[in-house]
């Protein structure tokens, strides 16, 4: 069976798997208790709070573990907005429903406005549609690092230039580009004041994730209790989930270079060998600021939940989009927000590669599978 939804989940990795074991069950203690066991759990969790600031380009302080990246970006919409006073969000129509639906809390309990920026037919963001979009009263700009869907990837320096100038505060989803892109250059190079990432797309287990927020921005917390976190998300610390978050990012970190030229190699085969073989299939997202691993298509006059079931019974697992909307039969707001018509919408099939080699030659044999399975479901 071959796996190709690496944007919903990745497998844990043994190397994670070994660094966070000692921290279920010898080193148990608490990191609030001021005793040998609750130190050298503080210990650990201190330094793999160190490990993520680093590859964000952050600082220790910085950084909140959560128990994923719907916390992640919960609190960072919700916890920056607030705390602000003022009431205008900027964000776009193709972000992750943990963004959107916190925009959408906001307005209804909190009378904020949120403005939706107008993606192009590759998911891009203008840089003037932003500068335009900007006001006095703007507490936050909201924008994923990299689509989860489409693979599109932003040009956040640029987007975060401008509004530093306005001097209004950026928070980046990178939960999908964590591993494949640099995060150090957001936190450090663009100076973006929040990022969120999730463990279990990195080879770390699920419910582990963080956000990194400047410790000098106000923020409310949404957890109340034993002011752990700094006081920014209260609540006993998962130390084990936080070591494999750490170990998961020093990995990809490591390997990153080379994995992602590797993949992006097979990736561009594939899509290469699908657009050649399949007339009906076309490309969504750009074709050249995209993530290395994910292809997404869409495959006109046929259904994308029946190509996915022929998919697997030929030993390919893929997906049709964010598993975090898996069941509907809506097509895709963000395939939508692209201009396609809702009838193509619904025929996308998403595919996204991990980190291990693959053959040579396994880009054009799996193109020669999706074909296969278009054809059947075609006919």
């Amino acid at each position: 069976m071959l796996y190709l939804d690496h944007a919903a989940t990745s497998p844990v990795r043994p190397e994670v798997l070994e660094a966070m074991r000692p921290y279920l069950t010898d080193v148990f203690g608490n990191p609030s208790s001021h005793h040998t066991a609750g130190e050298a759990a503080a210990d650990a969790l201190e330094d793999a709070r160190a490990r993520v600031a680093a590859a964000l380009g952050m600082r220790a302080g910085d950084v909140i573990f959560t128990s994923g990246g719907t916390e992640a970006d919960n609190l960072a919409v919700k916890g920056i907005v607030l705390a602000s006073g003022r009431h205008h969000l900027i964000t776009t129509p193709i972000e992750h429903e943990a963004l959107l639906e916190s925009a959408g809390y906001l307005q209804r309990f909190h009378g904020v406005e949120t403005t939706l920026l107008d993606v192009d037919g590759q998911g891009l963001v203008d840089p003037g549609d932003l500068a335009a979009a900007l006001r006095d009263d703007t507490a936050l700009v909201s924008v994923a690092h990299a689509n989860n869907e489409v693979g599109t990837v932003q040009d956040i320096a640029t987007l975060a230039a401008i509004a530093r100038e306005r001097r209004v505060p950026v928070h980046v989803d990178a939960v999908q580009s964590a591993g494949w892109l640099d995060l150090r250059e957001l936190g450090g190079g663009a100076g973006v004041d929040a990022i969120s990432v999730a463990g279990h797309k990195l080879g770390a287990p699920k419910g582990i994730g963080a956000l990194a927020v400047r410790s000098r921005l106000p923020l409310e917390p949404l957890l109340h209790g034993g002011g752990q976190e700094r006081g920014r998300r209260s609540g006993t610390e998962n130390v084990a989930g936080a070591v494999a978050l750490a170990t998961a990012i020093d990995l990809a970190d490591a390997e990153r270079t080379g994995a992602a030229a590797a993949v992006a190699s097979a990736t561009a085969e594939f899509i290469a060998g699908v657009l050649a073989a399949v007339p009906s299939a076309a490309l969504t997202g750009s074709p050249d600021h995209r993530l290395p691993n994910l292809a997404s298509f869409t495959f006109a006059g046929t259904s994308g939940e029946a190509v996915l079931l022929e998919l697997e019974r030929r030993g390919v697992i893929s997906s049709s989009g964010s598993a975090c909307a898996a069941g509907s039969d809506e097509p895709s707001p963000v395939l939508l927000a692209l201009g396609i018509r809702p009838d193509i919408a619904r025929t996308s099939v998403r595919f996204t590669f991990g980190r291990s080699p693959l053959p040579s030659g396994a880009g054009a044999h799996l193109a020669a599978l999706v074909a296969a399975a278009v054809s059947a479901v075609a006919a």
